[in-house]
């Protein structure tokens, strides 16, 4: 699940980013951040829904728990990049980018990751794995009374 927490960030960051900078024209939030757009959240989601469709080949997990996760974790990392953006603007912290191309566009993928990974784990802890668990006590519990009929005399 940290690969998906991981991939549905990054494929909605991306997404965001390039349908906001394409047609994105209704702002935000913008005394937060003037270049984030409603149109590239929408986007986000749609991005991270794509990866949603995409893991769903791959893992056990049911199409609307993955659907679900996506959409959660995109809007808890979302609140992530504004909240770490509000901290960093009522510091006054500009991070220059000396490290790569783009700095900011760099750390704003860990801000994200930061509300957005605890959000996927605990649906998957909280709302899947109970009803996985259920079904495997379920199942023991009709496994053990099909031995007890078994080994009754007839």
């Amino acid at each position: 699940m940290l690969l998906f927490a991981l991939v549905i960030t990054w494929a909605g960051d991306s997404a965001a980013y390039f349908v906001g900078r394409s047609i994105g024209k209704h702002a935000l939030a913008p005394h937060l951040s003037p270049k984030k757009t409603w149109e590239g959240t929408v986007a986000s989601l749609l991005g991270s829904m794509i990866v949603a469709l995409v893991f769903a080949r791959f893992v056990t997990v049911p199409l609307p728990d993955l659907l679900a996760m996506a959409a959660v974790g995109t809007w808890r990392g979302k609140l992530g990049i504004f909240l770490n953006r509000r901290n960093k603007r009522s510091a006054g912290i500009r991070i220059p980018a000396v490290f790569c191309l783009d700095m900011a566009a760099c750390l704003t993928e860990f801000d994200a990751l930061i509300l957005a990974i605890p959000v996927v784990w605990y649906y998957w802890i909280l709302i899947y794995s109970p009803r996985i668990v259920g079904q495997r006590a379920s199942s023991r519990q009709t496994g053990r009374a099909k031995k007890r009929r078994l080994a009754a005399p007839p």
